[in-house]
């Protein structure tokens, strides 16, 4: 298949927005034809604004035009659209987390296969400049021998949940709709998860409604979900790290990302993002000697926003009979990471991984 893989998009949120701009114009794999939402009025603005159609889901799934769905959906409404879109016969990307359950992963993952369509999902920030070259630079033996890591996120839920409403519905939580950006970086840097164990928080089951322009401003909101995850975890390779995420603080991410190994410590920037800083602290045996970090060169392309990068390396993989580096597998298995974050909060036990998955394949120097 030569030609461009033409795309309906679900969803028409404020993330659409970097995803269209890109999808239109950034990737020649790509042709987006369509986009529908609950409120079609949603859809139609976004579709005057980039030249596309707007409809319906219905109709979008019955159009012979559209090869792939890209859903923008929040998780809960994930396992349905993808479902449906697969019934239709479309390949399908989901950005972020698949589905809220292992179970309804593999049942997805197994309908694909039985229609022999492609079906992928992840943050595609792990595809980016500053998390491939990370990649090559561990690879290549800079770091040494791998010896831990840890990770630290932080954000505000109460102003989050002002904003937007589908973190308070189920699936958007701390777990599924942001520790997922860490760990999808993480299993494509070292592999996957054998075992987890975690406290998982919901310190604020209710909270005041911060958000001026909200119908609800002032009003006491229900926020059910976690907001506060503390993990340990061993990969498959034996290496043991943590990982920590506060959404009781500030609203803006203080990352802290960094891998451990026995020739220095590698920090990696916000896994939400494509670039950023990526810094290397050399070991040193002179103990009268200080040492700086040393500010490694990004070698890939893609540092800005490129939201659309998974979708576009899907749409080379659809058309070579190749495997996309955003494929199910990941994807699958770190659901899995995630539920047994959740399972283990609750239980207060270790708890192992049972799926497993091969880290993606390295992005190539050239651009989609």
């Amino acid at each position: 298949m030569n030609r461009s893989i033409r795309v309906g998009i679900v969803g028409a949120g404020a993330i659409s927005d970097i995803y269209l701009k890109n999808m239109t114009t950034r990737f020649p794999h790509l042709k987006v034809v369509s986009i529908c939402a609950n409120h079609l009025e949603h859809a139609q603005k976004k579709a005057d604004q980039y030249g596309i159609l707007a409809c319906s889901l219905e109709e979008m799934l019955a159009d012979p035009g559209v090869d792939m769905i890209v859903n923008l959906t929040p998780t809960h409404a994930h396992y349905s659209i993808i479902r449906n879109a697969l019934l239709a016969g479309k390949h399908v990307y989901t950005e972020k987390t698949m589905t809220d359950s292992p179970v309804t992963a593999a049942e997805l993952v197994a309908l694909a296969k039985e229609r022999g369509l492609y079906l992928a999902s992840a943050p595609d920030t792990f595809l980016g400049a500053a998390w491939q070259t990370a990649r090559k630079f561990i690879d290549d033996g800079e770091l040494g021998t791998v010896t831990s890591f840890a990770i630290c996120s932080n954000r505000d839920a109460t102003v989050m949940g002002s904003i937007n409403k589908f973190r308070r519905e189920p699936g958007g939580g701390a777990c599924y709709n942001y520790v997922v950006y860490a760990i999808t970086a993480l299993v494509s840097l070292l592999g996957p998860v054998s075992e987890v164990a975690a406290m998982v928080e919901t310190p604020y089951p209710t909270r005041t409604n911060l958000l001026p322009q909200s119908p609800e401003f002032g009003q006491t909101i229900s926020t059910p979900n976690e907001s506060q995850v503390y993990a340990l975890l061993r990969m498959a390779c034996g290496i043991c790290g943590t990982y920590h995420l506060n959404e009781e603080s500030a609203l803006f991410d203080q990352p802290y990302f960094a891998i451990y190994g026995t020739k220095g410590i590698l920090y990696l920037p916000d896994p939400n993002g494509f670039g950023g800083s990526l810094r290397f602290y050399p070991n040193n045996f002179d103990m009268t000697m200080s040492v700086k970090p040393q500010e490694i060169p990004l070698t890939f392309p893609y540092s800005d926003n490129a939201r659309g990068l998974g979708p576009a390396d899907l749409a080379q993989a659809i058309q070579t009979g190749s495997e996309s580096r955003v494929n199910a597998a990941q994807a699958c298995h770190v659901i899995e990471v995630l539920t047994a974050m959740m399972d283990s909060g609750k239980s207060r036990q270790f708890l192992p991984i049972h799926s497993t998955c091969d880290r993606p394949e390295p992005m190539k120097e050239e651009r989609l």
